[in-house]
């Protein structure tokens, strides 16, 4: 068998790269059910300060930061307040934390999909534990009923590795049943979009304040949905944010207080809080 970087001999075959093992989603306990049976600390994070990840939220047309969302332990969450003829508000959730203690990143993301599953009338659509940018990951699509509603939601767990320590990365995008169809160039967008990487894996270093990061649009992949308008995403890390940028132009950071884009409805329904991330 050839050495590491050595070409093999003629009639031998190449050595195969090791595959990460595939992860067994467990059935039942959330991943938050996991870290407490294992003494593991969460952390909830902010976006002042915050540079142990680079984490990228693409932001559609019409879509605006929510200043004072009613989200638990929220670190971004943006919404569309001005379209859609549902009482709710289609929005996207993203919730950091930091993750004290010791723990196996991949028996813990085996329990990504719990949380969604005890929803009320929980049915799953799509489902994967692949790996999200080389990170343990779980990803669950599907409906559920809340408020004499049923809802469409997509929801990623990520244990992001930085360093020495780990963070529990979570994003939720929710709509309406009802207006799902409407808001798919949207929503694909959001969630073929959203990125967590270590700032030496996004090719840089953490960024002073006042610095910008601008991210190349990313494309749906869902073939069935139209494409959305192109509009930068939001980069959403650790320092003030310039003004907001006019349309077409790459997006501001968003700020430590998630300033409301200037012109947005502010009668427009309230966003509805997303269970707490594997709670």
């Amino acid at each position: 068998m050839p050495a590491a970087g050595q070409v093999p001999a003629a009639g031998q075959l190449p050595v195969a790269a090791p595959v990460a093992p595939a992860i067994t989603p467990a059935v039942t306990g959330t991943v938050r059910d996991y870290l407490n049976g294992k003494g593991v600390k969460p952390e909830a994070q902010r976006p002042q300060g915050f540079n142990a990840l680079e984490i990228t939220l693409p932001m559609p047309p019409r879509w605006t930061p929510v200043p004072d969302p009613n989200v638990p332990d929220a670190f971004a969450v943006i919404a569309d307040r001005v379209g859609g003829n549902s009482v709710y508000t289609s929005n996207a959730q993203v919730v950091v934390y930091k993750l004290v203690g010791d723990l196996d990143p991949a028996e813990a993301i085996s329990h990504g999909f719990v949380d969604s599953q005890n929803l009320l009338a929980w049915r799953t659509t799509n489902a994967s534990m692949a790996e999200f940018g080389g990170f343990p990951s779980s990803v669950i699509e599907g409906t559920y009923r809340e408020n004499d509603m049923t809802l469409n939601t997509s929801r990623r767990h990520v244990i992001a590795a930085s360093g020495s320590e780990n963070y529990l990365v979570s994003l939720s995008v929710t709509t309406a049943q009802s207006q799902a169809v409407a808001d798919a160039p949207a929503t694909d967008a959001i969630i073929n979009g959203f990125r967590v990487a270590t700032p030496t894996a996004a090719g840089h270093t953490p960024a002073r304040a006042g610095a910008a990061t601008a991210v190349a649009p990313q494309t749906p992949a869902r073939a069935a949905s139209p494409a959305a308008p192109a509009q930068a995403p939001v980069s959403i890390p650790h320092h003030p944010a310039a003004a907001t940028a006019p349309a077409q132009a790459p997006a501001p950071n968003l700020t430590p207080a998630l300033q409301a884009v200037p012109g947005q409805v502010a009668a427009a329904p309230p966003v509805a809080a997303a269970p707490a991330p594997s709670r």
